[in-house]
């Protein structure tokens, strides 16, 4: 006895089939992106604050060796504590902002994409009045 074959059904293309996937896929991409900015940005300022770091720690080392606190020559000393910091002193001055003061500027390397990053300090005595410096008393 024969069996009836059973009608085949007849697809129609949708034209939205599958959009839901690819938006997702989208979606995801673009999620993807964000995390990858995010983690740049958050690794730049990371990297800005080991310059600031470098900077304000070796600014300190050479104003205590320009004021005789520590021995030896300032720049020297900034450089090797900016040494211990991962940085690398661009520029060192002492005396230029009064009488025991440095000046220092220090480069952090990037790493990955990011460029090199660099921090400045002084460090040292603070101004004297009249340096440059104006007294409001009695306001």
């Amino acid at each position: 006895m024969g069996r009836r074959p059973v009608p085949r059904r007849q697809h129609h293309s949708d034209p939205e089939g599958g959009a839901g996937t690819l938006l997702m896929a989208g979606l995801a991409v673009l999620a993807l992106l964000l995390i990858a900015s995010a983690a740049l940005l958050l690794q730049a300022a990371a990297t800005a604050s080991r310059a600031a770091t470098a900077a304000d720690l070796a600014a300190l080392a050479a104003a205590d060796a320009a004021r005789g606190i520590t021995p030896g020559d300032p720049c020297s000393a900034a450089g090797t504590v900016a040494q211990r910091h991962g940085a690398e002193v661009l520029e060192c001055s002492i005396g230029g902002t009064g009488p025991g003061t440095a000046v220092v500027r220090v480069s952090v390397s990037g790493r990955g994409l990011l460029p090199d990053a660099s921090g400045a300090a002084r460090a040292g005595p603070p101004p004297e009045e009249g340096a440059g410096t104006r007294a409001t008393a009695g306001r």
